[in-house]
């Protein structure tokens, strides 16, 4: 099987990472669902874009937290594009919090979104994934997840630790028909979400301090997320499940002993 024919469903695709992983995956020839929830005229202008240069992609809007909402996107999408053989599980939500602001409400909807979304998604594309013996299955991870040390990320840090879990899980469940589950860590990533509530200049002292914790000496951008998962969802990658690839650029700021 080659990338042509390839229908990928990208959740939370409309920005950001998301965004850039839908453009990578139409390079290489796959039709892509743009899944969103709340950005509808940055999904078309994504979808145009894509058009425009010669692929195939519809606008696939969804909330991953509601399971017949996904149910249904991933018909839409059969529907549209045709059966679907990629799930990029990438949307996902941040509500930073220390122990002493912790918030209930706010964690459960993180579990909602980053955790139950993972789930509702697989469980809608398995069945016919599992019929054709084929699938590619990423989910979008952090490295908080495995021990950066940035403060007010512990509660997103355990639901994205939840989604590794996951995923080696659902690979050991999945693997024998042909389907491959694997996760990308990425670190600090110059997006709409990094930038959310801070100054020009805060931003730009927040660079800095993020590029001096990187062995390569500088910040990701969303296409060095892209650049991983479009391997790992790719026709040649039948041989990599259970794996968790960390793209942060060598970072040295995790909590460790001895």
């Amino acid at each position: 099987m080659d990338w042509n024919g390839q229908v990928a469903i990208v959740t939370g695709g409309s920005r950001g990472i998301g965004a850039a992983i839908c453009r990578r995956l139409a390079a290489r020839g796959a039709a892509v669902g743009i899944n969103y929830v709340a950005h509808p005229a940055e999904a078309e202008a994504l979808r145009a874009e894509i058009v425009a240069a010669g692929g195939r992609a519809a606008l696939l809007q969804a909330d991953v937290a509601d399971p017949a909402a996904v149910a249904a996107m991933v018909a839409e999408a059969e529907g549209k594009l045709g059966p679907v053989s990629i799930l990029v599980n990438n949307a996902g939500v941040s509500a930073p919090a220390t122990l002493e602001t912790y918030d209930a409400s706010a964690l459960e909807r993180m579990r909602a979104v980053n955790v139950n979304g993972v789930i509702h998604a697989v469980r809608a594309v398995m069945t016919g994934m599992k019929a054709r013996t084929y699938g590619r299955i990423v989910n979008i991870g952090s490295n908080a997840a495995i021990g950066t040390a940035l403060p007010g990320t512990t509660f997103y840090a355990a639901t994205k630790a939840e989604v590794l879990t996951l995923t080696r899980r659902f690979a050991l469940e999945l693997g024998r028909s042909g389907i491959t589950v694997n996760a990308v860590c990425p670190g600090w990533i110059v997006t709409d979400m990094a930038r959310r509530g801070a100054s020009e200049e805060a931003f730009a002292q927040r660079v800095t301090s993020m590029r001096e914790r990187t062995m390569v000496g500088r910040v990701g951008a969303p296409e060095d997320i892209a650049a991983a998962v479009t391997f790992l969802a790719g026709p040649d990658a039948g041989f990599v499940t259970a794996q968790v690839l960390t793209v942060d650029g060598g970072r040295m700021d995790y909590i460790g002993h001895g």
